[in-house]
């Protein structure tokens, strides 16, 4: 038994013998055969490749083109040059339908790739740009900059940005966008439109408040009411107003007995009289009484007390956002961050939008400010609005145009008057008449 264990345990040992020198046979055959093959992908990735330079030397895109896809098929260290060629030829052959597709699919398929290189989006952007594709340009641009913080892409995105689609509308008379909708008349009566300037609520109407809390407040000869967006009435003023205001916050002024009294969206009318009254901002609208403005909340109590000559207002009556309001005082405009008075004064300004640097004017020109009173903007503008959103109307030589936060043109100074920017829309108004711009890219 104990010679049968040993010639065993000899047989045993010289198996393993054999079954390792096997399996380092078979690595090596492996070894040899991918070296082989690759060396043979590689040799005919490059004959692929020659012949269709071949052709591109002569000219023939279109047979060329069979042989560099096959070849950019392929994966080894010339795969990328091969798809450069390929690009090559699709733009050569891009009148020919389909080739365009085939080339974008191409850089798609190249974006996609966790390396892909900053050139690559860049190429990609410059096509979309040529073949004014604006908003798909923008969009490989940002794509590109998430995936490489590249600052040639981040230079280009800036440079493309504020591209924009002009709607050319027939309003005699435009105001200022207000949640995503605006007032508009014409042939002296008024409605409503979109932030883009279609008609939404039509112009029949002598006056048309702000559109708020799904409705706006229209007066139609001896008629006071209130009506939804598919200009339906839904409330009705029983009192007798001879003038009413902006509607927001669920409160509208009216002018009733020669009083400004403020009421709700369903004219439930509050009893505290005021010379005058303007339209609510976040909570706050400016109010005047015993001959001095002043700012009250929604429980008419007094923010700022009736003190001053005049509170700022915009076009539709609004004096407060980012918590901070100009007040004016014996000449000087002063300005009020969360109800208190800063050192800061000025010769004018304008009030804050719900985002961006407030205009005022010093010494003959208007710069911008944030809401601490730090200037952000030197004062160099003839005239200016408050930022809407990241763009500023400015006038400079008589024409109108937009800055962005930087201080720089965005949009170029060729416009009669210009309105501030909301929901990515703004109003500009130029020889034919009042034009809608909408940027490709806001958010």
């Amino acid at each position: 038994m104990g010679a049968e264990r040993v010639i065993g345990e000899i047989a045993l040992k010289r198996a393993k013998r054999i079954l390792i020198g096997v399996l380092c046979f078979l690595l090596l055959l492996a070894s040899w055969f991918i070296s082989v093959t690759a060396k043979s992908t590689l040799e005919k990735q490059s004959e692929l490749m020659s012949r269709a330079e071949e052709l591109i030397n002569e000219g023939i895109y279109i047979r060329a083109v069979p042989l560099l896809e096959e070849a950019a098929g392929y994966n080894t260290k010339l795969t990328a040059e091969a798809e450069e060629k390929l690009k090559e030829a699709y733009i050569a052959l891009m009148e020919t339908r389909g080739y365009k597709r085939k080339y974008t699919n191409l850089l798609t398929e190249q974006m996609k790739r966790p390396d892909a290189p900053a050139r690559i989006f860049e190429e990609a952007a410059a096509f979309y740009l040529r073949t004014s594709k604006t908003a798909e340009a923008l969009a490989v641009l940002k794509t590109g900059i998430g995936k490489t913080g590249s600052e040639r892409l981040i230079a280009m995105y800036e440079g493309n940005r504020y591209a924009y689609e002009t709607n050319r509308v027939e309003y005699d008379s435009v105001t200022t966008i207000h949640d995503s909708k605006i007032q508009v008349e014409t042939d002296g009566l008024w409605g409503l439109a979109s932030s883009r300037g279609n008609l939404l609520i039509p112009c029949e109407y002598e006056k048309i408040s702000t559109f708020s809390s799904d409705r706006a407040i229209v007066k139609k000869g001896d008629e006071i009411y209130s009506v939804n967006i598919d200009n339906n009435r839904v409330a009705m003023l029983k009192e007798t107003a001879i003038d009413f205001g902006n509607y927001a916050n669920d409160r509208i002024p009216l002018l009733i007995d020669g009083e400004w009294k403020r009421a709700t969206g369903e004219f439930a009318i509050g009893t505290v009289p005021f010379e005058k009254l303007g339209m609510y901002s976040g909570g706050y609208a400016p109010a005047k009484t015993g001959g001095k403005w002043g700012v009250v909340d929604l429980a008419q109590n007094w923010l700022i007390p009736p003190e001053y000559d005049e509170i700022i207002q915009d076009e539709l009556g609004r004096c407060f956002a980012q918590g901070a309001i100009f007040a004016r005082k014996n000449g000087t405009v002063h300005l009020f961050a969360e109800g208190r008075q800063t050192e800061e004064e000025f010769d004018d300004a304008r009030p804050f939008s719900d985002e961006g640097y407030a205009a005022v004017k010093r010494n003959g020109k208007w710069g911008f400010i944030d809401a601490a009173g730090t200037v952000a903007i030197g004062f160099r503008f003839d005239d200016a609005l408050s930022f809407g959103q990241h763009l500023a109307a400015v006038e400079q030589d008589g024409l109108w145009g937009y800055i962005a936060l930087n201080g720089q043109t965005a949009i170029e100074h060729k416009y009669l008057e210009a309105k501030s920017f909301s929901n990515g829309s703004a109003q500009v108004l130029t020889q034919r008449g009042w034009e809608f711009i909408t940027l490709l890219e806001y958010k």
